[in-house]
């Protein structure tokens, strides 16, 4: 807005200091007014960050609309229901939101705002700040929390999550849901034979090996050492069987560098079965592996 702006309720003028502190700011300085009526605008904007919308303030103090055409669909509705159960409660507005900006990208934006009934609705006085290198690197922290450093799968923290998660909509809805245990036959001797280098190049083809015969909703997770696990929801102890056969083919024919057939693996099988904990599912998965080893490994074992 123009320096020389009366903010609304009468205020005098600012002086010229606080109006050049605040356009300086990194950020935006706001008053939204809402009507009874719905309509809303911003009597008041200020900050270095007014600039970055690519709207011209003067058009959004006569209505806020084109600020909120530029917000991400799925963020629209959401930051609408805020905005309703401030003005309804008279409480804060604490929320974050994307916002498509002036050159084609899109922003993170934390926004705290501050209620206030008057005369002709309700008035907003907030602050809006853009945090999209705050969400890249909470989300680069996250990936590393549940990623396996060597494989880049999923490592035992994010598995058992979604082992949670499955688990709850299996037992609610009775989907079908199966757990696969792999691990890598004889792989001490691999390690001793060919080097730790060698054997950690094994692990990641055969977590590539995994990951490619996956679907996007399926999760393959490294739980350790030359153990591996793969979650399937939505798939039946057969299906499972049958994937579980053409992996275990595809490792024993892949040359790992030490000639074909050198590098096998062990898989165990269980389906979810209503009401089981995760641990059970765990176990029963586990005692199939085992069997594999006990009949000779490089085999799949359903259901023991």
């Amino acid at each position: 807005m123009p320096s020389n702006d009366v903010m609304p309720g009468g205020e005098r003028p600012q002086p010229e200091w606080i109006r050049d502190l605040t356009e300086q700011l990194p950020g935006v300085i706001f008053q939204l007014h809402r009507a009874p009526d719905g309509r809303m605008h911003f009597p008041y904007l200020a900050g270095s960050g007014t600039q970055l919308l690519g709207i011209d303030r003067h058009d959004l103090m006569q209505n806020a609309l084109p600020v909120l055409e530029c917000l991400d669909e799925t963020d629209y509705p959401r930051l609408m229901a805020a905005i309703e159960r401030s003005a309804r409660w008279q409480r804060p507005i604490t929320t974050k939101f994307r916002l498509k900006m002036a050159a084609g990208r899109q922003s993170w934006i934390a926004l705290r705002a501050q209620p206030c009934r008057v005369e002709t609705g309700i008035l907003w006085h907030g602050v809006m700040i853009d945090i999209s290198e705050q969400v890249v690197e909470e989300q680069r922290l996250r990936r590393l929390s549940d990623t396996d450093d060597l494989t880049g799968l999923a490592n035992r923290r994010k598995l058992m999550q979604r082992l949670d998660e499955e688990i709850s909509l299996s037992n609610r809805h009775a989907l079908p849901l199966s757990l696969m245990m792999l691990d890598l036959d004889h792989f001490k001797s691999i390690n001793d034979t060919w080097g730790h280098l060698k054997g950690d190049h094994v692990l990641e083809r055969v977590a590539a090996h995994c990951r490619d015969m996956l679907r996007e909703e399926d999760l393959a997770a490294r739980l350790g050492g030359e153990e591996f696990a793969l979650l399937l929801p939505l798939t039946a102890e057969t299906h499972c069987q049958q994937l579980a056969e053409r992996l275990r083919e595809r490792i024993a024919n892949h040359d790992f560098g030490i000639g074909p057939g050198e590098i096998t693996v062990s898989i165990g099988i269980a389906e979810h079965r209503i009401g089981d904990t995760r641990e059970t599912l765990i176990q029963r998965a586990d005692d199939s592996l085992y069997a594999a080893k006990r009949r000779g490994r490089n085999q799949v074992m359903v259901g023991v």
